[in-house]
């Protein structure tokens, strides 16, 4: 099974969707290859400002010029030429995600890890090989929504058909050796086995199981140990053949090419997929009652989880939770919960809230880990803290000063070709306009204080938390007084 690549889906403004797993949530950061990683590294060097030269300004944005077409297929492309280093990043997204599972809970994620086990002529080591030789860098991972295959290549006409050849018969025409699946299942059941060590991981499952039930978000997008002993060679073609065609595929683009290249590598990419229409969007997710559950695990800490419904990717309150979710604990230190629970009790390593924006309503989320004994008390602490929060608001330094880090981090949006491919691949996939960068920047830095509030009210209330723990039950100790000088270090360093 190959690395997965990195997603960057989230877009510039949601500052604290910490994704807990490929079972709890949806997308991760996975790294990239070290060569690719120093040319992009490179790049951002020969760009930085110095201090000197902003003198208070924020950073300049990087303009782009978004292109977009169909393919003959029905696939939608984005391209942005960039020439100033000679590769191009190139990234299939896929409405094949774990929500596409139906009954086979583990079907989406096997489908995509199976994709450059072997094609006609070649095993794993073979098309491993075939990328390195020509200097490329192929990547896959399968989260919630979507299902991603990713390509870097030199744009060098002799290194760049090769690749993509190899690429579209990855992506189009996998063998699904039964070795390379036994293999595969077998790391997962071990997987399985080591997430009962984990409290933090049997919280995120069973938080989800909690939040949204029946629906295809409620299972892991890894299956389970039950089901994926049961995943068929012909589900997985199955699978393929249906998720994995061209109608259902968004194709971001990004690089030294010209338009009339980029439009042939997305004919050849299109005509290598199945064809066949887009699937049906997932269902709309149900509010769940609040509820509070408990896993006992024997630990001297406890690990406490609340969520609730958040919003869909294209909600037009989008930029004004973000901002709001930031300065409630998105932002690190500062933040209202991190100064709470860490800064004045030394309760908590750290804790984090966000929003995880995805074609249904997505979750949102405050996790933790602190002490058992005081878990109670802590848990309460945070529940007041939010309350606190959606009764008055940002205050209007905290508001100018998540602006302020809003400018000076969005131009990191756009930094690379990896960066800005991500991001096409995500205003493809949600049908975001194609001023989207500019318009959420523009929409968070008019934002007022009121329309924060209203924003975070409308969409999160104190009563329909759903609450997991996992730890020890034991005698409870009441919270120290909060003070500026916490007379020990933060107690809840992770464990696991």
């Amino acid at each position: 099974m190959s690395k997965r690549a990195p997603s960057h889906l989230l877009l510039a403004g949601l500052f604290a969707a910490a994704l807990v797993g490929a079972g709890a949530f949806y997308m991760t950061r996975p790294d990239a290859a070290v060569a690719s990683e120093a040319l992009d590294q490179a790049k951002a060097t020969n760009k930085l400002q110095s201090l000197a030269e902003l003198d208070g300004k924020a950073p300049s944005h990087r303009t782009l010029n978004v292109q977009t077409w169909n393919t003959a297929e029905g696939a939608k492309v984005l391209f942005v030429e960039a020439r100033e280093l000679p590769m191009f990043d190139l990234r299939l997204i896929f409405a094949a995600g774990s929500s596409q599972d139906g009954n086979t809970p583990g079907v989406a994620m096997l489908t995509n890890a199976m994709l450059n086990e072997g094609v006609s002529g070649k095993d794993v080591g073979a098309i491993a090989q075939g990328f390195e030789g020509l200097g490329a860098d192929f990547g896959n991972g399968a989260y919630k929504d979507m299902a991603v295959a990713s390509l870097r290549s030199l744009s060098a006409a002799d290194k760049r058909d090769p690749a993509l050849q190899l690429f579209a018969d990855v992506v189009g025409k996998p063998t699904f050796p039964a070795d390379s699946l036994a293999r595969i299942k077998n790391q997962l059941l071990a997987g399985f086995e080591y997430q009962k060590q984990s409290p933090g991981k049997l919280a995120g499952l069973e938080l989800m199981t909690r939040l949204y039930g029946d629906h295809p978000y409620g299972h892991s997008s890894d299956g389970n140990a039950k089901s994926i002993p049961l995943v068929t060679l012909a589900q997985l073609q199955a699978f393929h053949q249906k998720a994995y065609a061209a109608g259902n595929v968004v194709i971001a683009l990004v690089g030294d090419l010209s338009r009339s290249e980029a439009e042939a590598i997305a004919t050849q990419i299109s005509g290598a997929l199945p064809k066949g229409p887009a699937l049906a969007k997932i269902p709309t997710a149900v509010e769940p009652k609040a509820s509070i559950g408990h896993i006992e695990f024997p630990s001297k800490q406890t690990n406490l989880m609340l969520a609730q419904l958040g919003i869909n990717r294209d909600d037009p309150d989008y930029a004004a939770l973000s901002m709001g979710n930031q300065i409630l604990g998105g932002g690190g230190f500062g933040t209202r919960l991190m100064s709470e629970v860490r800064e004045k009790r030394g309760l908590a390593y750290g804790v984090y809230s966000g929003f995880t924006p995805m074609q249904a309503r997505g979750p949102f989320m405050i996790n933790l880990q602190t002490r058992a004994e005081m878990s109670e008390g802590t848990l309460k602490l945070v529940q007041d803290v939010l309350a606190d929060y959606l009764k008055t608001g940002p205050t209007q330094k905290e508001l100018d000063d998540a602006k302020r880090e809003l400018a000076g981090s969005f131009p990191l949006s756009t930094a690379s070709n990896a960066d800005i491919v991500g991001q096409l691949g995500a205003m493809g996939f949600y049908n975001l306009p194609l001023s989207y960068l500019d318009d959420f920047m523009r929409q968070s830095q008019a934002l007022t204080v009121e329309q924060v509030k209203t924003a975070l009210n409308k969409h999160l209330s104190t009563d329909k938390m759903v609450i997991v723990s996992a730890g020890p039950t034991v005698p409870q100790k009441p919270l120290p007084a909060p003070t500026d000088k916490p007379a020990e270090q933060p107690l809840g360093v992770p464990e696991h």
